[in-house]
């Protein structure tokens, strides 16, 4: 994959997708140590037609000690689309959450903006380290929520899923991500690798979130229409949201 394609397409695709992609890839390299983690070569960079647009997918991971993969991907459609996904799967001999951001927008307005710390528990809850820096976070209070899907219940009491409706929410949300991140970085560097019970619970936690994220149709039903079943299929388990081992 070429170093500069992402950037390229960062530049053309809505301003907060440009800014949260650059977020999120300073957090990492400010706090972790990272190293490569290789995808396969075509699922790289990716081109397609969707409804006679040009459907463009570009791909990004890494990995460190704590996360097995890190994966951040742009997307976008023409001039309809475009689209930021990005998660953190940390390695199971660590108890973390799922970092998980969504971004989509289209035609000069972001439609949906979601982003949470994911509990993988039996009992759904956070590690406390992370509830007590989650409920230290000052409030933001947008003016538009949305409703998480049904299978949205992965999500913890501290997920954001808006329409932001101004440049100020947008700033908002931006913010609370990189407040998001730097728990995040913070408090994995700070784990220490946990029993072998532990890992068979955290592995159970990984596979519900990942399979309840697979069951996203708005995601399925775009690559489908430009990819078809099969390649779809491979694509959201293999690179979207592959299980741990």
């Amino acid at each position: 994959m070429s170093t500069t394609s992402i950037p390229s397409l960062r530049e053309q695709q809505h301003p907060l997708i440009r800014q949260l992609a650059d977020s999120i890839e300073a957090a990492w390299h400010q706090y972790l140590d990272l190293s490569p983690y290789h995808l396969p070569a075509e699922l790289g960079y990716v081109e397609g037609r969707l409804e006679g647009e040009k459907l463009t997918i570009e791909n990004r991971c890494y990995q460190t000690l704590q996360f097995r993969k890190m994966h951040l991907e742009l997307a976008k459609v023409g001039n309809m689309l475009d689209i930021l996904h990005c998660v953190m799967f940390p390695r199971p001999e660590y108890d973390l959450p799922m970092f998980g951001c969504d971004l989509v927008g289209g035609r000069g307005q972001i439609s949906a903006a979601i982003a949470d710390l994911s509990p993988v528990s039996s009992d759904r809850s956070l590690p406390q380290s992370y509830t007590s820096a989650l409920q230290a976070m000052p409030a933001s209070n947008f003016s538009q929520p949305r409703e998480l899907p049904e299978w949205g219940d992965i999500f913890s009491e501290f997920c954001i899923f808006v329409r932001p409706n101004s440049p100020a929410e947008e700033t908002m949300f931006l913010k609370h991500v990189q407040a998001f991140l730097e728990i995040h970085c913070q408090n994995a560097i700070a784990s220490k690798p946990v029993s072998p019970e532990k890992v068979i619970e955290v592995i159970a936690g990984q596979h519900n979130y990942c399979l309840k994220q697979q069951q996203n149709d708005k995601t399925r039903r775009v690559l489908e229409k430009a990819f078809g079943s099969e390649w779809t299929n491979n694509y959201m388990t293999t690179i979207l949201f592959d299980l741990p081992n």
